[in-house]
C-alpha cells in the first residue's frame, strides 16, 4: 500500500516587510494602518509627562501663566515695550500659547531616534508614527492653554478692554496645522542629524530660545523699525503668530503674501525632513 505524502499548507501572509529601495520609498498607507499605535503613543506621552508630578496636567496652565506674568513685568512694565494697545496679559499670553505648541513639537521630535533607539531596534512599525504622535499629543496641551486664553479674553471683555476677535479666527485650524508641520519638519531634520552629530542635542534648546526672540512674542511687528522688519518677516513663524494674534485680539499684521511664504517654507521643510528621516532610519542603528 502506497503511503500518501502530506502536502504542506500554504501560508498566507498579511504583512510583508521589505527593505526600502530608494529615498522616496515612503509607505503612507502603512502609517495609516498603524493609527492605533499612534493613539497608544499619544496616550503614553501624555501620561508619562506628568505621571510622577504633584500637580499633573495643571502644569499646562501654570507654565503659561507664570511666563506671561514674567513677560508683563519685565518687558511690559520695566522695558515698557509696546503691545499695540492691547492688554499686556492678553498680548503676551496669545504669543506664548502659539509659540509653546510650535516649540514643544520641535524640541520633542528632535530627540526621536536617540530617545527611542531601544524600541526601534526590537519592533517593526513605521518610524514616522512616533514624531506624528508627539505632534498630536502636544495638541492636548495647546487646547488646554487655548481655553486658558479664552477665559482671560472673557474676563478682559467683561471689564471693557480694547480687543476685537474677528472672522480671521476661522483660520485658526490652518495656523495650528502650519505650526505643527513646521515644528515636525524641523524636529525630524534635527533628529536625523543627531544620530551622527550628538552636539546638536545641546544646541536645540538654546537655538529655540533665540528663535523665540526673533519671533513677535514679546513685541509687536509694528514696533520693529522698517529697515529691520524684513529680517523678522524672513522668520516663517512670524506671519503665523501675527495672524494668530490678529484673529483673536484684532491687533497685529496680516499679510497674505507672507502667509503664503510661511506655507511654502513649511511644505519644503516638511518634505526635506521626511526624506531625510526616511534615509536615516535605514542605518541609524549602526550609529546611534
Amino acid at each position: 500500500m502506497q503511503e500518501e505524502i502530506p502536502t504542506p499548507e500554504i501560508e498566507n501572509w498579511n504583512l510583508i516587510i521589505k527593505p526600502k529601495r530608494h529615498l522616496f520609498d515612503i509607505d503612507f498607507k502603512d502609517i495609516w494602518r498603524y493609527r492605533d499605535l499612534i493613539g497608544l503613543f499619544v496616550r503614553r506621552d501624555f501620561v508619562a509627562r506628568y505621571k510622577q508630578t504633584v500637580l499633573g496636567p495643571l502644569w499646562f496652565i501654570i507654565q503659561p501663566i507664570l511666563t506671561t506674568l514674567m513677560f508683563t513685568v519685565v518687558f511690559g512694565t520695566i522695558a515698557n515695550i509696546s503691545t499695540d494697545g492691547l492688554p499686556k496679559i492678553l498680548f503676551y499670553l496669545t504669543g506664548i500659547v502659539g509659540w509653546t505648541y510650535f516649540s514643544s513639537c520641535l524640541t520633542t521630535t528632535s530627540n526621536t531616534f536617540v530617545a527611542n533607539a531601544g524600541i526601534f531596534g526590537k519592533v517593526y512599525f513605521p518610524r514616522l508614527t512616533l514624531p506624528i504622535s508627539i505632534v498630536i499629543s502636544n495638541l492636548v496641551q495647546f487646547f488646554i492653554q487655548l481655553m486658558l486664553l479664552a477665559a482671560f479674553m472673557i474676563y478682559f471683555g467683561i471689564i471693557g478692554a480694547n480687543f476685537h476677535p474677528n472672522f480671521y479666527i476661522l483660520l485658526l485650524p490652518v495656523l495650528v496645522i502650519l505650526m505643527a508641520a513646521l515644528g515636525l519638519g524641523f524636529g525630524i531634520i534635527i533628529s536625523s542629524l543627531t544620530t551622527k552629530y550628538r552636539d546638536l542635542t545641546n544646541l536645540v534648546s538654546f537655538g529655540v530660545q533665540l528663535w523665540m526672540y526673533a519671533t513677535p512674542i514679546i513685541y509687536p511687528l509694528s514696533g520693529i523699525p522698517e529697515k529691520y522688519r524684513v529680517y523678522v518677516l524672513a522668520n516663517p513663524l512670524t506671519p503665523i503668530i501675527e495672524t494668530f494674534r490678529y484673529a483673536l485680539l484684532g491687533a497685529g499684521t496680516v499679510d497674505w503674501m507672507y502667509l503664503l511664504y510661511s506655507l511654502v517654507f513649511t511644505i519644503v521643510v516638511l518634505i526635506v525632513g521626511v526624506l531625510l528621516f526616511n534615509k536615516v532610519e535605514q542605518t541609524f542603528m549602526d550609529t546611534v
